[in-house]
């Protein structure tokens, strides 16, 4: 269970680059031994964010503070973080033993206590026995490895990773998703993630922050966030979705598609313009006649453990996901159920993209 304990806070802040805010106004707390993903498309503000947290950019305007201490402009080698980027950084010309403990010496640890915490970090990433290894010989993964190895074994209270698994084929990918997610939990740390991959939030993370145009969107749990999203882009961006153009006639009724659907948000008022966001795996078909709409199956496609169909109801082109496949041209009946239907307030176009 995360502890409600704030160890990194953003008041109110901004950065800028010639002019323009990569960042606007951010309020953001992180919790301790909590795993936090910023997550959002190239450009969005995520890792500028991490790089403000890490001191290795400086807010235009805000603060930022760590246990409750104002560390807005401490030099990076001050705080209690450390950074795994996703060009690792690893020094060729050392092994894999030196690589980890290049920080402990620039301390001037002593040389035992080097050894007794770069051998054990070596065996909790798994690569104890490796300490000789050149880098140059070391896999992708390996060394995605002595990176982490080498940011943790100076005991930093906050790990920040700036889309480590960038360089890891789709395979590898996964499994160190699982890895890191495991061995934060050992190590009991905050770790702050930057991605652009929605699957590696959703498996890893406590609490994920989506961004767009250096906003935040929405926070939360990744299941809360995929099953309620605050608006199109979130609905779009965590998962695929339908989104259509409705009107909210009433609370709990809703008219899109062509049709009048039962749903359960109200509080829009009557006659509210309104994002209507239904996933794919919410769309039932059945026998013509039993649906709320009728509709052609236009295109079929395999996706490994499910089917996803387009199927056409007048002018909307529906995404529909089944373990039930139906053949291309099949003339279906079309089924929402209410809590199927996810309401939002409008969204401008660009927004929807």
């Amino acid at each position: 269970m995360v502890e409600d304990l704030r160890l990194i806070e953003l008041v109110g802040v901004s950065k800028e680059f010639d002019g323009c805010e990569a960042v606007s106004n951010m309020n953001l707390y992180i919790r301790k031994k909590e795993f936090v993903t910023l997550l959002g498309p190239s450009g969005c503000g995520k890792t500028t964010t991490l790089r403000m947290i890490g001191g290795f950019e400086t807010p235009t305007r805000g603060q930022i503070l760590f246990g409750g201490q104002d560390i807005t402009n401490v030099p990076p080698y001050r705080r209690r973080v450390n950074t795994v980027f996703q060009k690792y950084a690893l020094f060729p010309h050392l092994n894999v033993f030196d690589n980890v403990a290049f920080g402990l010496t620039i301390a001037k640890v002593p040389k035992a206590d080097i050894r007794r915490r770069v051998e054990a970090m070596l065996e909790m990433v798994g690569l104890k026995g490796f300490e000789k290894r050149g880098i140059d010989a070391l896999s992708g993964g390996q060394q995605q490895r002595v990176a982490i190895a080498r940011a943790l074994v100076n005991e930093p209270e906050v790990l920040l990773l700036d889309e480590p698994l960038g360089a890891l084929d789709q395979r590898l990918r996964k499994d160190m998703q699982l890895e890191l997610k495991k061995m934060q939990q050992r190590l009991g740390i905050t770790f702050l993630y930057v991605t652009h991959d929605q699957e590696e939030a959703l498996t890893m993370s406590d609490t994920i922050v989506i961004m767009k145009g250096g906003h935040i969107q929405q926070i939360g749990k990744p299941k809360a966030i995929y099953d309620e999203p605050a608006n199109a882009f979130v609905a779009d961006f965590i998962g695929e979705s339908n989104i259509l153009d409705g009107v909210m006639e009433r609370d709990c009724l809703v008219r899109f598609a062509g049709h009048e659907f039962t749903c359960v948000d109200g509080g829009f008022g009557a006659n509210a313009p309104v994002d209507v966001v239904v996933r794919p795996e919410d769309v039932l078909l059945g026998e013509v006649g039993e649906g709320m709409l009728r509709g052609t199956v236009r295109s079929v496609l395999f996706k490994g453990v499910h089917w996803r169909m387009m199927v056409q109801t007048g002018d909307t082109l529906w995404k529909v996901d089944s373990t039930q496949m139906l053949p291309e041209g099949s003339a279906v009946g079309v089924s929402i159920v209410p809590d199927g239907i996810h309401i939002m307030h409008k969204m401008e176009e660009a927004a929807k993209e």
